[in-house]
């Protein structure tokens, strides 16, 4: 049974969708093209922060835009996150660490839920996505050096598969196809669409599983 759009994603329905055994599951920028993802161990390991803000008018979704001036991925939007170092203690440890570098999100304004499925990127990363609970107290302090800009989007609106489309463009001499989840004037595509599309996936398994 699909789930209605329009019913509310809450808080236990994202502990459901993210928890257990995931490591069966993965997504890629591959997903929609013809070329195939490379062997798992070409990939460097990388982790996002997905965090989730129980806002007055309900659920939503923490997002920045990277700064114009950075060599990858300029002006596009993203979660907090990067590379997992060496000195990182886990995946958590890395977007935890990512997060408050970016945006300012401190270990005590953050209770973890639980995880989706890796992600690997055309560029050559793995990346867990982390998904957490952010306080209401928190106010976003963004390192003007990475991120020109912190939002948020309702968490119903990129968890509804209706709101996803597939376009193309010519990356690198070949075309490539991506999701993207638009919302007013933020564009929002390829590897955060697909992370996106993903929890949309998790929470409609979750129902399905449970109706």
């Amino acid at each position: 049974m699909s789930r209605n759009a329009k019913m509310p994603v809450d808080l236990e329905w994202i502990r459901r969708a993210t928890g257990g055994d995931l490591d069966h599951l993965t997504s890629s920028d591959f997903d929609l093209n013809a070329d195939k993802p490379l062997p798992r161990a070409s990939y460097k390991p990388a982790a996002v922060m997905v965090p989730i803000l129980d806002a007055p008018d309900g659920l939503r979704v923490i997002l920045t835009r990277r700064a114009a001036h950075l060599k990858h991925h300029p002006g596009q939007i993203a979660f907090p996150g990067g590379k997992v170092d060496a000195a990182d203690q886990s995946v958590e440890h890395a977007a935890l660490r990512e997060a408050e570098e970016e945006i300012g999100l401190r270990d005590k304004q953050v209770k973890l839920i639980g995880k989706l499925p890796l992600h690997r990127t055309v560029t050559g990363f793995e990346v867990q996505p982390i998904v957490a609970q952010i306080s209401p107290e928190f106010t976003p302090i963004s390192d003007p050096g990475e991120v020109e800009e912190v939002f948020s989007v309702p968490l119903n609106h990129v968890t509804d598969p209706a709101n996803y489309f597939i376009e193309g463009r010519v990356w690198m001499g070949k075309p490539r196809r991506y999701y993207v989840v638009p919302f007013g004037p933020y564009y929002i595509w390829g590897a955060t669409a697909r992370m996106l599309r993903m929890f949309a996936d998790r929470l409609e398994h979750s129902y399905e599983t449970e109706s």
